[in-house]
Parts: structure tokens; C-alpha cells; sequence
């Protein structure tokens, strides 16, 4: 009998080679193992990946079912940074519904998270600031928007990320002008 973690290995590797089918059936597979054995982290981490399916198959209100379940649990766990990265996910699936104020919660709160993290990473820190400077655009807020792209860019850059640290740019001289 394969262990969650297991299978939530061959679910990742499943999406990596496009086969969304079989890496749905990995990660719910590893949900009910995970849920037998009352194993919170590997639970957590299924719910996300069978998010990131729906996503990937353009059913939001269905990932965002799994996302919020493994945002429940990450509360539970009190692992800071892995409640920052799912409610960064809740917080995107929310933005591109159109939830904004939803959405700029639940950034704000991952963002606050990460910064008082040390072990957040300048990725991570970047890959927050970069929904919420798309958020700010999408308010109108340019003065935002730029404060965010800007710091978002100088993390891509420290990080090595150039395409993070392009894309900002290219964003920064549309608002700039």
C-alpha cells in the first residue's frame, strides 16, 4: 500500500508530464490515506495539489474547495509559512474571480506572514508581492502597483529569477508610462 507521500510524488510528477488525470487520482488517493492516518501535513499537501489540478483544468470554485479545506488545516498545523503559501493560493483564486476585497485579505496576510518569517524566501516574498501588484492595478492604485512591482523585481533580481524580475519591469514601465 503506497504512503501519501508516495503519492503525492506521483501526482506532482503526473502534472509536470501533463497527465492531469492520473495526478488527480494520485493526490485524492493520497487525501483518503492521509485522512486514515490522520496525517495533517501530507493532508494539507494533497488538498493543494488536487487544487492546483482543478486550476490547471479551469475548475476554480472546485480548487478553491480543496484550497480552503488545506487553509483550515494549516491553521491548525501553525506552520507560518505553509498557511502564507496556501492563502496566497486562496487569495489568487479569489482575485481572479473577482473577489478583490477577498483577495487583497488574504494577500495582506500572507504577505504579513512572510515578512516576519525568517525563513521566507525572497521568491517567496516576490511571488506574493506579484499578485498584489496585479490586485493594485486592478484598483486603480498605481502608486501601489509600483511600490509593490518595484520591491517584487528587486527580489526577483536578488533571487536570480530573471523572468520574475522582467516581467516586473515591463509591468512597472506600462504604469509609469
Amino acid at each position: 500500500m503506497a504512503e501519501p507521500e508516495d503519492l503525492i510524488e506521483q501526482g506532482a510528477l503526473a502534472r509536470r508530464q501533463g497527465r492531469l488525470d492520473d495526478a488527480a487520482l494520485a493526490y485524492a488517493d493520497a487525501v483518503r490515506r492521509a485522512r486514515a492516518r490522520g496525517s495533517t501535513r501530507d493532508l494539507v499537501v494533497s488538498l493543494k495539489g488536487l487544487g492546483q489540478i482543478e486550476r490547471d483544468r479551469g475548475n476554480p470554485d472546485t480548487a478553491l474547495c480543496h484550497y480552503q479545506e488545506a487553509l483550515a488545516l494549516c491553521r491548525q498545523l501553525r506552520d507560518a509559512l505553509l498557511l502564507a503559501h496556501t492563502q496566497r493560493h486562496v487569495a489568487d483564486l479569489h482575485r481572479q474571480a473577482g473577489r478583490l476585497v477577498e483577495a487583497l485579505s488574504g494577500y495582506r496576510e500572507a504577505l504579513a506572514i512572510d515578512r516576519r518569517h525568517d525563513g521566507a524566501s525572497s521568491i517567496d516574498l516576490a511571488n506574493t508581492l506579484r499578485p498584489m501588484a496585479i490586485l493594485a492595478e486592478a484598483r486603480g492604485d498605481v502608486a501601489e502597483g509600483v511600490a509593490l512591482w518595484s520591491e517584487a523585481r528587486d527580489l526577483y533580481r536578488e533571487a536570480g529569477v530573471a523572468g520574475g524580475a522582467a516581467e516586473c519591469s515591463a509591468r512597472l514601465d506600462s504604469l509609469i508610462g
